[in-house]
């Protein structure tokens, strides 16, 4: 804080040199002032004395007339480069009590309104912290220097869930979702501290919870695998088995916790057939699409491109959504090209093209780079989106 402190005085003495400047002028002009009061006093004695030696009869009116000028010439030398007096009505208490009051009060209201102590955050958090509890306490400084902050909330519950104190991290997510709104990623992450505050006992509040963040989000994560561990500590094996199946398929394939959770279903599958029962066959996931495709331009449109104009190759749905299920970007130069159309080049993970059984190739050339319009065209015949069979397109048609 020390460089903070320095900076704000010199700051300070900046602003008392626009307050004490004016003041050390007046004082100049003050004296300047007095000097001319004396030359005219002694301007107005030189004029009496030669009036008396005209009374005298010593000088004549020309005598007279010469001595005057005299006097009146030697006053504007002595008066001349000398301002006129500026008046103030001001006064000269005021700008040195505001040169007093200034600081004092710019001090009380930084100390009252301003972020003294978020510059101290900014520093503390510059440095990694020796340990959780460390961590905990600057996290809990965040939130009360920043009451609006959701981020500085939503870590410090996850903190409090590190350190087995569920009970104080529903809390903290639930002013999360008062601030952030109602996602999904934050009504799981409340719905699981509740769940553990709560001893382990499910609660209307966590399966309302759960219902409406899987409601929103079906793939949500935490959701998933809460409903899981409370099938499991509830006896319903066959239903802590499917949870757990949903959520394995959200995993990446080298997410460290598949391990643990093909561990959970395969102690769940145990005691499902300890019981009597049998494991519910899980249907067999839907392979992905993937569709091969040769694009060629024809022959007699070959002198009308340019080289650098756009070329996109999508495939879209022959009864459904207009939007392109995947597509590819390239240029006429890469023509002609083999590519494959995927879900991996889905535009929004809902357009996938194994949701859609049947779709169409299409090829277009737009020199203003728009995917939507164009100056030429390629389109291919409806085919099931299951076809592996090399497809080939060629752009050959005006684009209306």
């Amino acid at each position: 804080m020390i460089d903070f402190w320095l900076a704000a005085g010199l700051l300070l003495l900046v602003a008392l040199s626009f307050l004490l400047i004016p003041v050390l002028r007046s004082r100049r002009a003050q004296r300047e002032e007095d000097r001319t009061a004396l030359n005219v006093a002694l301007y107005q004695e030189r004029v009496a004395e030669l009036q008396t030696q005209q009374e005298e009869g010593v000088l004549d009116a020309a005598q007279m007339d010469a001595g005057r000028a005299e006097a009146a010439r030697e006053l504007l030398a002595d008066t001349e480069g000398v301002e006129a007096p500026q008046v103030s009505r001001l006064g000269k208490p005021l700008p040195l009590l505001a040169a007093i009051l200034v600081p004092v009060i710019g001090l009380g209201l930084y100390l009252h309104f301003g972020a003294s102590d978020k510059v101290e955050l900014t520093r503390e958090f510059s440095q990694a912290p020796k340990s959780m509890e460390e961590m905990t306490r600057r996290l809990e400084r965040v939130v009360a220097a920043q009451p609006e902050s959701a981020e500085g909330m939503y870590f410090l519950g996850r903190t409090y869930m590190a350190q087995d104190r569920p009970a104080d991290a529903a809390k903290m997510f639930e002013r999360t979702v008062n601030l952030a709104g109602r996602q999904p990623e934050l009504l799981g992450q409340w719905a699981q501290a509740q769940y553990f505050a709560d001893g382990k006992k499910w609660s209307d509040k966590v399966q309302a919870l759960t219902d409406e963040a899987l409601k929103a989000d079906p793939k949500e994560v935490t959701s998933l695998g809460l409903l899981g561990i409370a099938a499991f500590e509830g006896e319903r094996y066959q239903d802590a088995i499917d949870y757990w199946n949903r959520l394995l398929a959200q995993l990446p394939a080298d997410d460290k916790s598949r391990e643990a959770l093909q561990g959970g279903i395969t102690r769940a599958t145990e005691k499902l057939l300890a019981s009597g029962g049998q494991v519910a066959k899980v249907p067999a996931a839907k392979a992905p699409a993937l569709l091969k495709v040769s694009v060629d331009l024809a022959p007699e449109l070959k002198a009308k491109v340019e080289p650098g104009d756009s070329v996109f190759i999508f495939a879209r749905a022959t009864s459904g959504p207009p939007a392109p299920l995947a597509a590819k970007r390239l240029t006429v130069a890469d023509l002609p090209v083999t590519v494959e159309l995927g879900d991996a080049d889905a535009m929004m993970p809902q357009l996938k093209l194994s949701n859609f059984p049947e779709v169409q190739l299409v090829a277009r050339i737009s020199r203003a780079g728009k995917p939507t319009a164009g100056e030429w065209i390629g389109r291919s015949q409806p085919l099931a989106s299951s076809t592996t069979a090399p497809q080939t397109l060629t752009i050959d048609s005006p684009d209306k």
